[in-house]
């Protein structure tokens, strides 16, 4: 196959994975209505703060608990989110992210669930106030399109959401900031894009993902990153995403003042979670 035909091939996933998603909302919508789901987030206890949690000097680290991906297929055969989740929590990850989409990446809202709980007892001192403790925030990583799913993930006990501006329009991204905020969840804008940069700054977000991967292509390009990096107003937090895969990587973006990463696949395939997910912890507070 052409790389122009691979390009195709792996921009339809993209394409696939939201049809997908909007067929399949107004079903688990009449499952589990919205007024169900507010009632049980309007039970649980404020989310830990995901901003705070990363606005540290140097890069910290967003370990991703991920069992699946389209473009890699299956990556933890034994895969258990609870002990990865206390692993990367020992090793010094000052956030959690978890899969939960079912058909592209066998992820589940259960699996949040079970971080989430697992995490509770794993104090992370606030990088905004010292002296206060807060849990170890989780995000969901999601296909998120709809305010319900916002909910749905306060209700599973996420802390912060993903929104991904490539699927998303400006209108769309505008109304999940707001809800996300009603709910006192932390999001993180993700970009691959000049033009998603400018619709997603026109919002004032207070963290940016940039994807090193380009969604449509899957190829991994840092020189991209450090470019938009540089369009990105002081006093907002970027975030690097996939394609990183140690140190070395780390201290690269480090240089290119890079405030966090998020890892996954190379922190779940790896013999032990906990030391790799400590190297890149270290390798994030190296001068």
């Amino acid at each position: 196959m052409s790389v122009s035909g691979k390009s195709r091939r792996r921009g339809a996933i993209l394409d696939e994975i939201m049809r997908h998603h909007r067929r399949r909302l107004p079903a688990v919508m009449r499952e589990v209505p919205l007024a169900d789901l507010r009632a049980v987030a309007s039970l649980l206890p404020p989310p830990a703060d995901f901003a705070g949690a990363l606005a540290a000097p140097g890069v910290s680290l967003i370990a991703e608990c991920k069992k699946a991906s389209p473009s890699r297929g299956l990556i933890a055969r034994d895969y258990d989110p609870r002990q990865l989740a206390l692993a990367f929590a020992r090793a010094g990850a000052s956030a959690v992210s978890v899969l939960t989409d079912t058909r592209h990446f066998q992820g589940t809202l259960e699996h949040l669930r079970v971080v989430k709980e697992a995490l509770a007892g794993e104090g992370l001192l606030s990088r905004g106030d010292p002296r206060r403790r807060t849990g170890i925030p989780v995000l969901r990583k999601d296909f998120i399109f709809d305010p319900y799913q916002i909910v749905e993930a306060r209700a599973a006990g996420a802390d912060a959401i993903l929104l991904i501006a490539a699927v998303l329009k400006g209108g769309e991204l505008k109304t999940l900031l707001h809800v996300a905020g009603e709910w006192g969840l932390g999001a993180l804008v993700e970009v691959h894009t000049d033009e998603e940069l400018d619709r997603v700054l026109e919002l004032g977000p207070t963290v940016v993902g940039v994807n090193n991967r380009d969604l449509q292509t899957f190829e991994v390009d840092f020189a991209n990153t450090e470019r938009l990096r540089r369009r990105i107003p002081p006093g907002t937090l970027v975030v690097a995403e996939s394609g990183i895969r140690g140190p070395d990587d780390v201290q690269i973006l480090r240089d290119l003042g890079i405030d966090a990463v998020l890892v996954g696949e190379s922190l779940v395939r790896s013999r032990d979670p906990f030391v790799a997910a400590r190297a890149l912890v270290e390798a994030g507070r190296r001068s």
